[in-house]
């Protein structure tokens, strides 16, 4: 097996996720201009959820193939994760208040997280994959997320959710829908399938 394989996020979980499968890859960051992508992206007024799974595809893409450019015949996996609830798309919050305000307007209602997921050699595109999860946060207390805040601290800021589910973050839902995987941004049994099936990775 010797077609080297990269990972084209600074993502630690991600990274994590792909180290615990016991792949051997190496990980860059893309240093793509998200905010300009997400810019230049339309709304999709009819169909909001759809747009907005294009364009966690189109995030992957662009990081994949920023990297695919300086690494020859590798094969290198992009993978992004928008959240919307409601219609409205959310970023990670950029400070504490901000991240307390979001789960303010998560409190009590679904949100979707939309993953996209590429493949991408030689510059091009050859495989891609879109993933949703569908998560309830319960109707929690304002003390209760003031404590829960003071004890996650500046992770939350690491997440477009702020939240971890592997930590007290889970404490703040009721149900929980979709790939487990999905949920922390890299759909990892469709990933491993299709890296099989093009010899990446012991069959």
């Amino acid at each position: 097996m010797s077609q080297s394989l990269i990972l084209a996020s600074g993502s630690a979980v991600r990274q994590k996720l792909l180290a615990d499968a016991g792949l051997v890859f190496t990980a860059e960051d893309s240093r793509v201009d998200e905010d300009e992508i997400k810019a230049g992206f339309a709304d999709g007024e009819d169909d909001p959820e759809a747009a907005t799974d294009a364009l966690a595809l189109k995030l992957a893409e662009a990081k994949a193939l920023a990297v695919s450019a300086k690494h020859g015949d590798a094969l290198v996996i992009g993978a992004d994760q928008i959240l919307s609830c409601e219609g409205k798309r959310y970023d990670k919050p950029k400070s504490m208040e901000e991240a307390r305000t979001n789960l303010l307007a998560f409190r009590g209602r679904p949100h979707i997280l939309h993953s996209g997921l590429v493949l991408v050699q030689d510059g091009k595109t050859v495989w891609n994959l879109t993933a949703r999860a569908t998560l309830t946060m319960r109707a929690f207390s304002e003390s209760f997320l003031d404590e829960y805040l003071g004890k996650a601290g500046e992770r939350v800021m690491k997440s477009v959710g702020c939240y971890q589910l592997e930590g007290p973050g889970v404490q703040l839902f009721e149900r929980i829908e979709g790939d487990y995987f999905a949920i922390l941004g890299l759909p990892m049994l469709p990933l491993l399938d299709e890296l099989r099936r093009r010899g990446a990775v012991t069959t």
